[in-house]
């Protein structure tokens, strides 16, 4: 009777157990669907500009559906992708991220720890215009069925990065020295 319950259970676990509590840690890459947003502030008005050209690789591990650990996450971003709704602004925007030589702005994990079943707080080094700085930001992770998406925004200033606050019309027109990078990412096998 006992090894008849030992076999059963071997079955059991061997059906359940290896669909259900099989982990491993599996590299994923950046989606054409990911989106970049830089928003701030001028004397004249609010304004954002966007780029979905971004490309990425990460290491997660996902077990029974939860995200349980992020090895490793980087993304690069070309610097000339990120556009508004006038070329003029956009290209006051690539002197200011000095385009000329630092082609693209880029992020690279250092840390991951887990808030809580949906939350994470990365620690990460950001490079714009040739400018490297280490950051906190909070995200909110969703699995989906191609993966893995990134939610988050991070608060700088373009000191913060050795950029000088742009002007436009000879100084009328003044951008504040406020930013928030926002991201949506997703990440596929």
């Amino acid at each position: 009777m006992k090894l008849r319950k030992i076999k059963l259970l071997a079955i059991v676990i061997s059906f359940f157990g290896i669909t259900s509590f099989a982990c491993a840690q599996k590299s994923y890459t950046l989606d054409n669907k990911s989106t970049f947003s830089v928003l701030g502030t001028s004397t004249l008005h609010d304004w954002e500009m966007k780029s979905s050209s971004g490309t990425g690789a990460a290491n997660f591990t996902i077990t029974n559906s939860r995200l349980t650990e992020i090895e490793s996450l980087s993304v690069v971003l070309s610097a000339e992708s990120i556009k508004s709704e006038k070329k003029s602004m956009d290209k006051v925007a690539y002197e200011t991220l000095k385009t000329d030589k630092q082609k693209n702005i880029k992020y690279v994990l250092k840390s991951a720890e887990k808030v809580n079943e949906t939350t994470w707080e990365l620690t990460g080094t950001y490079t714009i215009a040739g400018v490297s700085k280490i950051l906190k930001t909070t995200v909110k992770t969703t699995i989906t069925k191609d993966g893995l998406n990134i939610q988050g925004s991070n608060k700088i200033t373009f000191t913060d990065f050795g950029m000088k606050s742009p002007t436009a019309l000879l100084g009328t027109i003044k951008t504040g020295q406020d930013l928030t990078l926002k991201f949506n990412l997703n990440f596929n096998l």
